[in-house]
């Protein structure tokens, strides 16, 4: 479902522990308004008018709340940037605990621009806690090439090094996933565009679902937007929630998600 609703509202109706997966990707405190290309398309205020402390008591009592729904098995994922990531970690600490802090993830992209005063700014940052860390849901994701020197094929295509030993076999599927996350960013003309600022990529939002999820879990979004993190789950056989107070958000994502559902029935998986 997706609700047309304050996320505080929604997640003050929401039973305590029955979420097993959140991602939020929330304003960033740019101080702007996030907006598409057109100058007519959807746009949301990403600016306070009491400055940072403003932010930071904006977002508190929602996670809060978002740590009571979230399961004991389960994830957060907060979506942030380098206006205010450093005091939105601080925030998590407090809420959720310094021991249940799992990763700061790095997704580097590239997009258009270049700084002149400073190193480019090609980065954001997921900060990662489980709600009671030892109990989370963690499926170990495997992407990329080996960097090893000496790599060879077999016969049937599996990578390995000749060792004193013998050969040394690599799994086929590339190594371990790590902090630092490689996605491209969406170009403006990138087909899956839906006309929604600050889209996050789709191969992003099915990386974090499945590493973070079963099939048949629960997987919110309360800072829904474009749908995005939605749609990954509807592909990837999981249940989800989401809301947005925008009603462009609201609308866009209806609409990505009828699409995706028609596109899954007519090519099914097993």
């Amino acid at each position: 479902m997706v609700h047309h609703v304050d996320n505080l509202e929604l997640l003050k109706r929401t039973d305590a522990q029955s979420i097993d997966l959140i991602y939020i990707d929330p304003p960033f405190n740019t101080g702007s308004t996030r907006r598409t290309v057109k100058i007519d398309g959807p746009s949301y205020a990403d600016h306070w008018a009491g400055g940072l402390q403003h932010y930071l008591d904006f977002l508190q009592p929602r996670l809060e709340e978002m740590h009571r729904v979230l399961a004991a098995h389960g994830t957060i994922y907060v979506h942030v940037d380098w206006h205010a990531g450093h005091y939105v970690k601080v925030l998590l600490d407090q809420i959720f605990g310094i021991r249940n802090f799992m990763n700061e993830i790095i997704w580097h992209y590239r997009t258009g621009g270049v700084a002149r005063r400073w190193f480019g700014r090609k980065h954001d940052t997921m900060l990662v806690y489980a709600r009671q860390m030892g109990r989370q849901r963690f499926n170990p994701q495997r992407n990329g090439r080996y960097r090893t020197n000496g790599l060879n094929y077999d016969t049937e295509g599996r990578p390995y090094k000749t060792t004193r030993r013998g050969r040394l076999y690599f799994d086929a599927r590339g190594p371990l996933l790590t902090d630092v996350w490689e996605i491209p960013f969406l170009s403006t003309v990138a087909s899956e565009r839906c006309g929604y600022p600050s889209q996050k990529p789709l191969t992003l939002l099915r990386r974090i679902v499945e590493a973070s999820t079963q099939p048949g879990d629960l997987v919110a979004d309360y800072f829904c937007g474009s749908g995005t993190t939605l749609v990954a789950a509807l592909q990837l056989k999981r249940r989800y929630i989401g809301c947005d107070i925008n009603t462009s958000a609201v609308r866009i994502s209806r609409k990505r998600l009828e699409s995706a559902g028609t596109a899954i029935k007519k090519n099914p998986t097993p």
